[in-house]
């Protein structure tokens, strides 16, 4: 197979890593890109948001299989799109990446389906969403109805920070056309997880379950960002909460797009927030999560490249799937000031001291200088993996790791997969 990667972060080396393993993968392709993919890929300069000049890249190199990382052009239609032209393309169609696209659209068909959620009304007037505001119990979570990369969920925990969060959504306009829409939600407790499933329209398969840290600093504490860390799999969801999830969640999700008229295929990524053996879902992905993918795929030892194709094709039931025993954990590395204003050009330093053999180093926000030099370009960084047969050998690994690469202002949590060591 030829296969074209959409995408240009950590997540996207991480799965053209695992394709790259593939003895069905003559031909592999990135579109844009990164360093660090161009080690196992061939990267070609086309914007992940530049639909036409993907399809016309896929069409001129017989691509035999298209997967988009990031929402962005899934939410935007390139998968009608390719499939228009006949091509295969892994995701689900502009109608059902809405689960992603629109909280409001989820949160209205989670309510139609019976799915279990936190309660929430929606607004498209600020004044009315004030008046609520008003009323609501406290501690509430406001929300942009559209996409934020990661970042537009508010907890607030009185009435003057619930309306300063809906001033920076409908009045500043921070996250641009996401915030036209907000959603005033009911805050739930408990402990956060990532489920994943490959859907092919009517059957899936589970991955494993992971935790992200989507909080800047240690202990869950100030704004959100696209996710400092991960670790996988995440012992809270335990065999049993999985058959609930699958049950209670998952199946209906899948069942109630097809009534929707539909299909999900793709990846589901589920956010749950779980207490007391119960979970609830707190959103909906259309894609594989970031930093998720980075410790979910090292611990799969099925072809990603059949799983994908199959599930694009309809017939992920005739596909079966292995994951190792180990425990993975991933550590960010941002730019300092990251998720607010941050400085690039940053020269990157000790990879070469990193043993490939034992840990991964997956590229997100990194360049070559005109020097060829590797420098910073963004605010994550770099996602440092370790793995073992015992989770706090992993945690210990990634750390030691971690330690080893620099460049100016370098940031990090240092309590990632801390939540995970009463389990063991």
């Amino acid at each position: 197979m030829k296969i074209l990667i959409i995408g240009s972060g950590a997540r996207e080396h991480a799965l053209a890593w695992k394709l790259h393993q593939s003895r069905q993968v003559t031909e592999l392709f990135c579109a844009p890109g990164n360093p660090g993919i161009a080690e196992v890929a061939s990267c070609v300069p086309i914007a992940v948001n530049n639909i036409e000049g993907l399809l016309d890249f896929a069409e001129k190199h017989q691509i035999d299989l298209t997967i988009p990382g990031p929402e962005a052009p899934l939410v935007a239609g390139i998968v009608d799109a390719f499939e228009a032209k006949g091509l295969t393309i892994f995701g689900p169609s502009k109608k059902a990446a809405s689960l992603e696209g629109s909280k409001v659209f989820s949160k209205n068909f989670m309510k139609n389906y019976h799915i279990p959620a936190a309660a929430s009304e929606s607004f498209t007037d600020y004044e009315a969403a004030v008046a609520y505001a008003e009323t609501t119990s406290y501690p509430c979570v406001v929300k942009a109805d559209g996409l934020a990369a990661g970042k537009g969920a508010i907890i607030v925990h009185d009435f003057k920070e619930a309306q300063l969060a809906l001033q920076r959504c409908m009045l500043k306009k921070e996250f641009g056309s996401a915030g036209s829409k907000v959603l005033i939600e009911e805050f739930l407790s408990g402990e956060e997880a990532s489920v994943f499933a490959l859907c092919d329209g009517k059957n899936y398969i589970v991955l494993a379950p992971a935790q992200d840290h989507k909080a800047i600093f240690d202990g869950d504490k100030g704004p959100n960002t696209g996710g400092m860390g991960t670790y996988a799999p995440a012992p809270i969801v335990t065999n049993d909460l999985l058959e609930k999830v699958e049950k209670e969640i998952i199946q209906p999700t899948i069942s109630g797009m097809q009534q929707e008229g539909t299909a999900y295929k793709g990846v589901l990524f589920i956010g749950l927030m779980i207490e007391n053996d119960q979970a609830k879902v707190l959103e909906y992905n259309c894609r594989f999560g970031d930093p998720e993918a980075q410790v979910i795929l090292p611990l799969l030892k099925t072809d990603l490249a059949e799983l994908l194709f199959k599930a694009a094709h309809g017939k992920i039931a005739e596909c079966k799937i292995g994951h190792s025993r180990q425990s993975a954990v991933c550590v960010v590395l941002a730019s300092g000031g990251y998720p607010g204003p941050y400085e690039s050009g940053k020269v990157i330093t000790g990879l070469k001291n990193i043993d490939e053999e034992q840990f991964l180093v997956f590229h997100s926000g990194t360049s070559l200088s005109a020097n060829g030099e590797l420098v910073t370009a963004g605010g994550r960084v770099l996602s440092v993996v370790a793995q073992s047969d015992n989770f706090n050998t992993s945690r210990e690994f990634v750390y030691k790791a971690v330690d080893k690469i620099d460049f100016e202002g370098v940031y990090y949590r240092k309590d990632i997969g801390a939540k995970a060591l009463k389990y063991f």
